[in-house]
């Protein structure tokens, strides 16, 4: 499997605990402040644990631009299933139209 594809697979897996840790407390607004920051800082190391990994694989091959690029597209496509599913939140057309932007800038770096 190229490193890229390595890289990406990686990154994958932890922008979904990235975004578990950053937005799946709003869920749950009755657990206290504390509670939820103790729980997302327990939640965003495993997310360490596979973006280190993640970016030394990936910069064999890419560039740091690349590999940052790569993760916010990663990120947002992560967040996007995330908000529609777990905060029942539906994509609106601009948002759709600031994603397809964020799309144009990846095809423009890897280029």
């Amino acid at each position: 499997m190229p490193d890229a594809v390595r890289s990406a697979a990686l990154l994958l897996a932890s922008n979904t605990f990235m975004t578990l840790a950053w937005y799946g407390h709003l869920r749950l607004r009755s657990v206290p402040l504390w509670a939820a920051i103790l729980g997302s800082w327990g939640i965003a190391l495993f997310e360490y644990m596979l973006q280190v990994p993640a970016n030394r694989i990936g910069y064999r091959t890419l560039s740091a631009y690349q590999l940052k690029i790569m993760q916010e597209v990663i990120s947002l496509g992560v967040f996007v299933v995330f908000a529609q599913l777990a905060l029942g939140e539906a994509l609106r057309a601009k948002h759709a139209v600031a994603l397809a932007l964020v799309l144009a800038a990846v095809a423009v770096a890897f280029r």
